[in-house]
Order: structure tokens, then sequence, then C-alpha cells
């Protein structure tokens, strides 16, 4: 299975973090499993072989949808040849590319093509190397900002201050204002509440631990993100990854950040 990135141009640095291909060729009918953990990040999918991924519910997937943000794991099966496509955004600027709330899209999926009348999962589909299925994407993009752009920034500077650690108090200051304004400005622009962002984020970190392989033991890992103890570190891993931090070293194979393969 190969994994390629590559980085967007520069006016679109703002919203997306960078494009990604996963490919495998196979005549193989075995499935193999795949976990969505929990990173809060929205993102697009373009599937050259829409039959290849079934989702948690065994149904197929559309050719080109876009998700948002996840508050838990999901499960994911392919098997045979797959070519897939993405695009990993920056949380917080669904609403400056599309017409919608994020909140409505949490845990969720919808097809583009439902949400924005386009040809453009024809355009990749025929656009001939992963190079240029980018360029596609990106000129779309563009476009994009020009009808949605909606910066909030407020918004963009809360996260910044959460994913240091700040606690949420300390953003409400930071920020002037209320918990029910902050609350309001993260279910609109990121689709999570602030507490349920700030727990991913410790999630992400204490998992950015695990994966440098540098984080001594588990229980030091629990205690330097300050979980409670080591059950209410261990329950929130399984939430958010779908398993024990133990069973994820042994068993994920991460190539696509976050969307790790599980080993049988």
């Amino acid at each position: 299975m190969d994994f390629r990135l590559i980085h967007p141009i520069q006016p679109l640095r703002k919203y997306i973090r960078y494009f990604w291909m996963l490919e495998q060729y196979s005549s193989s009918t075995v499935e193999k499993d795949f976990k969505i953990m929990t990173d809060g990040i929205p993102g697009m999918i373009f599937q050259q072989h829409p039959a290849a991924f079934r989702d948690h519910y065994q149904q197929q997937l559309p050719p080109l949808f876009l998700y948002g943000p996840k508050t838990q794991y999901a499960n994911m099966q392919v098997k045979g040849t797959f070519l897939n496509v993405g695009v990993s955004f920056h949380p917080g600027i669904l609403t400056c590319l599309f017409p919608l709330t994020t909140y409505d899209l949490t845990n969720q999926y919808i097809d583009l093509d439902d949400l924005v009348r386009t040809s453009l999962s024809e355009q990749i589909f025929h656009a001939t190397t992963f190079e240029q299925k980018v360029q596609v994407l990106e000129t779309f993009f563009l476009r994009q900002l020009n009808k949605n752009d909606t910066t909030d920034g407020k918004t963009g500077w809360a996260i910044h201050l959460l994913q240091q650690g700040k606690t949420l108090p300390q953003v409400q200051s930071a920020l002037n204002i209320s918990e029910r304004t902050l609350e309001r400005y993260f279910k609109h622009h990121i689709g999570v509440t602030p507490k349920m962002y700030a727990r991913i984020c410790r999630f992400q970190s204490a998992l950015e631990l695990i994966r440098q392989s540098n984080f001594g033991s588990l229980t030091a890992v629990a205690h330097l993100q300050q979980y409670f103890d080591q059950a209410h570190f261990i329950k929130e891993f399984q939430l958010f990854a779908g398993a024990s931090p133990k069973h994820f070293l042994h068993k994920a194979k991460e190539q696509l950040p976050n969307f790790p393969e599980w080993m049988k």
C-alpha cells in the first residue's frame, strides 16, 4: 500500500493542511480493517474505485464526500484495489469553503454533489496523476473561497490556545467572551463544543507521544497529559481510537495519520 502527501499552494495553506493519496493494487478478497481516530479535523475524500471502501454500517461510500469532525472513532473496511485522494482541512474552516454549519456535519458525511453542484468528481477521475488531481482540487477550492469565505479570527485564536494546552477559562479570558458565546463559535465553525475539542486535543497530544516512542511508560503519558488517572486515560483513548493504548502500539499500522490499518 502506497501513501503520498502534497502540501497546498500558498493561498490555500490557511485552510488546507495537506492533500494525501492512499493506493493499493490487489486481487485479494480479504477485507482490511481501518480505524478512523478522532482528531477534530474535517476532510474530503475522492474514491477512484467507489466500491472498495465501506463505512461502519457496511454502506458503500459516495465517490466524493465531505466529512465533519468526529467525537468518537469509526471503523472502515476495504478489499481489493483502491485509490483514494483526500483533503485534510484545518479545524474551523469548513464555513469558509462550503455553505453549511459545521455542527450539522459532526460524525456525518455528505455526498459533495448534494452540497455543491459541480463536475468535480468527474474532473478528478480523469486527472491521471496525483499531482493533476491536486491541481483540480486546488482550482475548485480557490473558487469556493471567493463564494463563501467567512473567516472568524476569534475561533482560530481559540483553537490555537487550546492546542497549546490552555484551559477554557483562560481561552474565554483571552478572547474576552462568555462561555456561551465561545460554545456558539465552536459549534458553528468547528462542529464540537469547546470542552470536547479540548479533550480531543489532549488525546492527540498523548497519541503523538506514543507515536514518537519516547514516552517512557503509558502511565507517564497519562500523567504528562494530566488525566485524572490511568483508567481515565484508557477510557478516553478507547473512545477516540477504538482500542487501548497497548493495543494501538501492537496492532496499528499507521501511514496516513489517524487512519491506521488494524493488523489481525
